[in-house]
């Protein structure tokens, strides 16, 4: 027989009054291992209590939820009882949901119906949740259809799940579809619908959205503000993002570390680095995002080096290390001071002293760095030596730079590049401008005319220039163009007589 080993700090089960059955199960909630949890199997096994449900379930959510779970223990577990009920099987697909196998949850929901296993409302969100991380559109469509056929098509909790779950597949209209028929909705129904249309770029949505939930009675949490100030970041949209605030501070929500971290993004990204800088510091509580987020806003503002003064406090606190985007803020500090050589250090650092390992954006970084240098042969060796295979990016930084320190291209390194990034984006219309004026700038004139030939041949447009303008917490978008809409004509009237104006400035 197997003797069970009890934690000598436990205490003691009195026999004369449990059964072996009630012994395990008490036993199981002090389990701390394992071996622990084997051993107490094992007692079940012998009394003849492993197939009873209760008990079943109490093994399987050890298995499958516990600190130390087992999950092909728990599948077995589940697929060998008879007794298997719709609980045990709904924590063996959470388990699955929450691992780093999460396709595996839908094999079992296959097996699962295969049997004839009740599906309950707690059984589907895990799965939406598998298929969003997976990106699997077409079997979440088809559990979609199974949700309907066992009447939980109007089940928030579902519908919250399926939302998260088509956003993720970026179906935003049918991320927006399934909220729009619901027939009740929480808190939670607007904060995914409007997470599913920032994460999908549909900012504007997302903004109609939060007025909606607050037209129709509903209050904002923690998380639809920091949704929110997402958004304003995006949009570059100060105003929104200083009401959201106000709103943080009106409701008196904690500035704890998720919500400071997304201010200190917003204000960084809308261009008011000293707003970001005050409620960084007044921050008790500052994780890796934040430190990421000021050095990063510092850095794109052309505070490189107070962004890099920034970077080394970081070790002052011992729990939280640099990340990648971390470094991503400190490289582009570096670029923006023309510091090349302490470029190149971080760039090593990052992967020798903190073993992150550099993604595409770190080597376009490092590119950029060199760039603005001046440093064309070194930049054009260093894409060479890349162990990934450089993006057009990549390129069209090394190309742009060409056009500003190698103007008449006499070390021949535009003309390789303007060869490999055509080949890469045959059908980008910036990339054709590109090249058409770099030929222009020298007198090329044939050769930049046969660039824009190519384009129109092609049917090629290139996209037009777009700039914002943030007045009244409303935010105007002006394109390259002449654009006909009433409210604009104004504007062209205004600029008509300021370039009158310089005119005659010019011949006095």
């Amino acid at each position: 027989m197997v003797r069970l080993a009890i934690p000598p700090k436990l205490p003691s089960l009195n026999s004369n009054f449990l059964s072996k059955k009630q012994q395990c199960l008490s036993l199981l909630n002090l389990c701390a291992s394992t071996k622990q949890l084997s051993q107490i199997q094992a007692q079940l096994q012998v009394s003849g209590d492993s197939q009873d449900p209760f008990s079943l379930r109490k093994l399987v959510y050890f298995y499958a939820l516990s600190s130390f779970k087992n999950l092909n223990h728990a599948r077995t577990l589940v697929y060998c009882s008879p007794n298997s009920t719709p609980v045990a099987w709904n924590m063996l697909i959470r388990g699955y949901a929450s691992s780093h196998s999460p396709f595996e949850s839908i094999w079992v929901f296959h097996e699962m119906r295969n049997r004839g296993v009740t599906r309950t409302k707690l059984t589907f969100p895990f799965i939406f949740k598998s298929c969003a991380m997976v990106v699997a559109l077409g079997e979440g469509r088809q559990v979609q259809a199974e949700v309907v056929k066992c009447g939980l098509d109007s089940d928030v909790y579902v519908q919250n799940t399926l939302i998260n779950f088509y956003a993720s597949c970026k179906k935003i209209l049918d991320a927006k579809q399934v909220f729009d028929e619901m027939s009740e909705r929480t808190v939670v129904s607007w904060n995914s619908v409007i997470d599913a249309c920032v994460e999908n770029l549909w900012f504007k949505d997302g903004v109609g959205y939060f007025v909606q939930m607050r037209d129709c009675g509903f209050e904002p949490d923690e998380t639809t503000m920091v949704v929110m100030l997402s958004v304003c970041a995006e949009l570059g949209n100060l105003s929104l993002g200083r009401w959201v605030h106000s709103q943080v501070i009106v409701r008196g929500m904690a500035l704890n570390c998720q919500l400071g971290t997304a201010l200190v993004d917003m204000y960084a990204k809308s261009g008011a680095v000293g707003y970001a800088k005050f409620v960084f510091h007044r921050m008790e509580e500052r994780n890796v995002w934040t430190w990421s987020a000021m050095i990063l806003g510092l850095a794109l503002h052309g505070f490189a080096e107070e962004a890099l003064a920034l970077f080394p406090k970081i070790n002052d606190h011992h729990t939280i290390t640099p990340n990648y985007v971390t470094y991503l803020g400190v490289l582009c500090a570096c670029s923006h001071a023309g510091m090349v050589n302490e470029g190149y250090q971080y760039f090593q650092d990052m992967e020798k002293v903190h073993g992150i390992k550099p993604m595409m954006m770190h080597y376009g970084a490092m590119v950029d760095i060199l760039c603005r240098a001046g440093h064309l042969k070194e930049a054009y060796d260093f894409i060479q030596g890349m162990p990934i295979a450089p993006d057009a990016i990549v390129w069209r930084t090394l190309l742009s730079a060409c056009t500003i320190h190698d103007v008449y291209d006499h070390t021949g390194i535009g003309h390789k590049v303007r060869k490999r990034l055509l080949q890469l984006e045959p059908r980008r219309g910036g990339n054709f401008v590109i090249v058409a004026n770099m030929f222009a700038e020298v007198g090329m004139w044939e050769n930049a005319s046969n660039a824009r030939k190519a384009m129109k041949d092609r049917g090629i447009k290139k996209m037009a220039g777009e700039s914002c303008v943030e007045l009244g917490g409303s935010m105007y978008s002006f394109f390259s163009g002449y654009n006909s809409r009433p409210e604009l004509m104004i504007v062209y009237l205004l600029l008509d007589g300021l370039g009158l104006h310089l005119k005659m400035v010019n011949c006095l």
